[in-house]
């Protein structure tokens, strides 16, 4: 069976999507990565607020931007514009749980069908899918990574721009949006840390088995491993 260069270049991108909402939706949905921030960034201090109160505040607000419930923030008050942007990052929200969805629903398809035989995935310059998969993201997330290095404020400015076109709803009033005062810009870059690091060990971790699998499926390994024995 010939190898397909189609679908070996697919399951690249499935991977690197698969990877970086993974990594993405962690920070999400794992509230004490949050809870750690308070201590961390001195938020009690900063704000005056109790840590029950900022807790209530942020817990309300994911409930409402990852589940069903009504928008609010605890004890803090907020305004239209402000309960308008988050509905937007709700939006956004739903999308990466959708593509973790459909990329995961397409490596298990993948999966399946190589794994029964039916298709052969081509190796670009004798390396796996999930090498490119992984070259292809850490050349984003260093390039990211040097842009926040150099001027975070401007690529959080960027990132606003790209994901809320037309929008200046982000732009918080702190006399008005109080939550925006227990989210400071440090929080987003830590969280930024997180992802990029969950997605580029998990990347080098599957690259690593994929490439292990390889050699000792490769006839050249049985040949050698026979010549120990």
């Amino acid at each position: 069976m010939r190898p397909s260069k189609f679908l070996s270049a697919l399951c690249s991108l499935l991977l690197a999507l698969f990877l970086l909402t993974a990594a993405i939706a962690v920070p999400i949905l794992c509230r004490p990565l949050y809870y750690a921030q308070i201590d961390a960034l001195d938020l009690t201090e900063n704000t005056g607020w109790d840590e029950e109160t900022i807790r209530g505040a942020y817990d309300q607000v994911m409930d409402y931007l990852v589940g069903n419930a009504p928008f609010g923030t605890g004890k803090l008050k907020w305004s239209e514009s402000g309960r308008a942007h988050f509905a937007d990052c709700r939006v956004l929200f739903r999308l990466d749980f959708a593509l973790l969805g459909v990329s995961a629903a397409g490596l298990l398809l993948l999966g399946a069908l190589r794994w029964g035989k039916r298709i052969s995935l081509h190796r670009f310059c004798g390396r796996s899918p999930a090498f490119w998969a992984l070259v292809g993201m850490t050349a984003v997330l260093l390039a990211l990574l040097c842009w926040a290095l150099v001027d975070f404020e401007s690529l959080f400015t960027a990132f606003h721009t790209v994901f809320f076109p037309g929008k200046s709803n982000w732009i918080f009033d702190w006399r008005t949006d109080e939550i925006i005062l227990i989210l400071p810009e440090a929080f987003w870059a830590r969280c930024g840390a997180v992802v990029a690091a969950l997605a580029f060990g998990g990347g080098a971790l599957l690259t690593a088995v994929c490439e292990w699998l390889h050699w000792r499926r490769s006839p050249k390994s049985v040949y050698e491993s026979a010549k120990l024995l």
